[in-house]
């Protein structure tokens, strides 16, 4: 089930953003077949298969495209989809004969995803780069970290995936809507920098306006404002809060019992250290579980700082489902939330075992173009 349902797309196998940009559209409904190599690649992190979430919700083919039998089964898959999704470098797919010129010709309503971290054109396009590099040339590193510290490295979220997963596949449904109304295909460039700048656009408007500056850590939400920060408690686990709003501000400091001179006015930088103090000593008083106890639920904005297996079990992401276990493993579930055609629970990573090769092909092609692939030695 999902809103995707009835939605086909090919997947030509590769790494990071592009196969989370699959299994995004195949948590909402979309059919999505892998095309993989006959031999492991030897990119990525090696891991064991039930643990590459990535590869959830459908099923996988292994291909020689250098085989001209393989490479032709791979076009008929593509003449019955409605998106490609590649995330090689710009040629790759042309020099195997599946760009999109040669696509597109056969099936001329094709959307032909393609994620890349610096795009298809511009002077970078050739050259070798992870989540680290888009963010740093974009004007995102240099804005994350304490002040008066070098730039701190994230996780690889806010490029490979917000910025590059989210924004292609938001890019391909964009376009096979406007395909279905205008018959046309057409190719959807998504590159993880452009991606990045695109959720800069806030930050972009407050830097112009002059109501953040380019020193990191010493503006609003980048660590700069005491009430908007992590602290230390008693334990040595963190809390967070982030009262923005005045009377939110005021709700804290009521609720923590906090009450001084330095703190009545949040809007004057000039009393930030002095009230960062004030709060840090104040929050390592208690433990994690006491602040959580006396905050959480309070329109104080705080949350206490969790890892992921904390996570798992907190009370709020347990009655929403945020996470799920399927297959003795625990793993986000899929979002956005629907009210009329929801998504199903995730289906584990499945091998691509001839077996499997055979299921998957069986929803694309009839029994006689099966009967004749497996005539061809293609499947079994």
């Amino acid at each position: 089930m999902g809103p995707l349902e009835g939605v086909r797309i090919v997947e030509l196998a590769g790494i990071g953003p592009a196969p989370f940009c699959a299994m995004l559209l195949a948590d909402l409904g979309a059919t999505v077949i892998r095309v993989d190599r006959k031999e492991p690649s030897g990119l990525g992190l090696s891991r064991p298969l039930q643990f590459d979430l990535v590869l959830r919700n459908r099923k996988s083919i292994r291909v020689d495209l250098k085989d001209p039998a393989g490479l032709e089964m791979v076009r008929s898959l593509i003449d019955k989809a409605d998106a490609l999704i590649e995330g090689f470098r710009p040629g790759v797919t042309e020099r195997l004969g599946l760009g999109p010129d040669h696509c597109l010709a056969r099936n001329p309503k094709l959307v032909y995803g393609r994620l890349t971290g610096w795009g298809q054109d511009g002077p970078l396009a050739q050259a070798a780069g992870h989540d680290i590099n888009y963010i740093a040339i974009t004007g995102l590193l240099s804005a994350i970290g304490r002040a008066g510290q070098p730039p701190t490295v994230p996780l690889n979220v806010a490029g490979d995936y917000a910025a590059g997963s989210v924004y292609a596949a938001l890019g391909i449904v964009s376009a096979i809507l406007e395909a279905r109304s205008s018959g046309k295909g057409q190719v959807v460039d998504a590159a993880i920098v452009d991606g990045v700048a695109s959720l800069l656009t806030i930050h972009a408007g407050l830097r112009a306006a002059g109501l953040a500056g380019p020193e990191r850590g010493t503006n609003l939400l980048d660590s700069g404002a005491p009430f908007y920060d992590a602290y230390a408690c008693a334990d040595g686990k963190y809390i967070s809060i982030g009262p923005i709003e005045p009377k939110f501000y005021r709700q804290l400091l009521d609720l923590i019992g906090l009450d001084a001179p330095v703190l009545a006015n949040p809007a004057d930088r000039a009393s930030w250290p002095a009230a960062r103090r004030l709060f840090a000593a104040h929050f390592k008083t208690r433990t994690r579980a006491q602040w959580t106890e006396l905050l959480e639920g309070s329109d104080a904005c705080f949350g206490p700082v969790l890892d992921l297996e904390e996570a798992y079990g907190h009370p709020h992401l347990r009655a929403r489902g945020t996470f799920v276990e399927v297959a003795g493993v625990m793993q986000p579930a899929p979002a956005p939330r629907f009210s009329r055609t929801g998504a199903s629970v995730p289906q584990p990573p499945a091998a691509a075992t001839p077996e499997n090769a055979a299921a998957a092909l069986a929803e694309w092609f009839p029994e006689e173009e099966l009967a004749a692939l497996a005539a061809a030695g293609l499947i079994q």
